[in-house]
């Protein structure tokens, strides 16, 4: 007999439906963030030295999430007592007060749905990282080892690149906003006919855009 194969959402589904005990109350997830983006992520245990740098450096960006329309949400396979007061270690030893929710998850119901429990990395969750739109629908998925910790600022990257990728149609580069090629700027979709390729360099030479070539075109926002 093999091992049993973990469901995951997959990019482009729509995130499970649950509800849980937080450590600011219940909540009901999607219902409760309708119309709103949300990093829910997971981590190992409380009281462990990489997850508590990740939730200061979590917390240290709430303020920016924020202006992003972006809610935070931490998960662990730990009693809500045991948040509680791992969150209030963190503010009494390190002046840094935990403003978002952290799910119990002590049956490991949740993690369960999201595929945050890999057997062979033990019986705690991984660190797991789920974008999920306003609409519900998962948008990236990142998985980290127990010994790696986060890097918040490219997961505060991608919510940006993301919207800004709704919202006008285009695709974000490499190490954008510090591109190799063309900086700050983002990528037009390529032409998908002959007559729109040509169209394509025609309008290039107007200044609305540049173009390497028909299919890799680039514009300032």
């Amino acid at each position: 007999m093999g091992e049993a194969k973990i469901g995951v959402p997959l990019l482009g589904d729509k995130a499970p439906s649950f509800e849980a005990q937080t450590t600011k109350g219940k909540i009901r997830f999607p219902d409760d963030y309708r119309g709103r983006w949300v990093v829910l992520f997971s981590h190992p245990a409380d009281f462990t030295p990489v997850c508590t740098s990740e939730f200061v450096a979590f917390q240290k960006r709430y303020e920016e999430f924020k202006k992003l329309n972006c809610d935070l949400i931490g998960l662990s396979i730990d009693q809500v007592f045991s948040h509680m007061k791992w969150a209030e270690w963190i503010k009494e030893k390190l002046g840094i007060t935990i403003e978002f929710p952290i799910i119990a998850d002590d049956m490991g119901r949740i993690a369960s749905l999201f595929g945050m429990v890999h057997p062979k990395k033990g019986t705690n969750t991984v660190r797991t990282v789920f974008v999920i739109d306003p609409n519900g629908t998962v948008r990236t998925i990142l998985y980290y080892p127990q010994e790696l910790g986060r890097n918040m600022d490219e997961i505060l990257r991608i919510v940006k690149g993301l919207q800004i990728s709704d919202e006008n149609h285009v695709a974000i580069p490499a190490n954008w906003p510090n591109n190799e090629l063309i900086g700050d700027k983002v990528i037009l979709p390529p032409a998908n006919n002959q007559e729109a390729a040509k169209e394509r360099l025609e309008k290039a030479k107007t200044g609305e855009f540049e173009c390497f070539d028909w299919w890799f075109c680039y514009k300032k926002l």
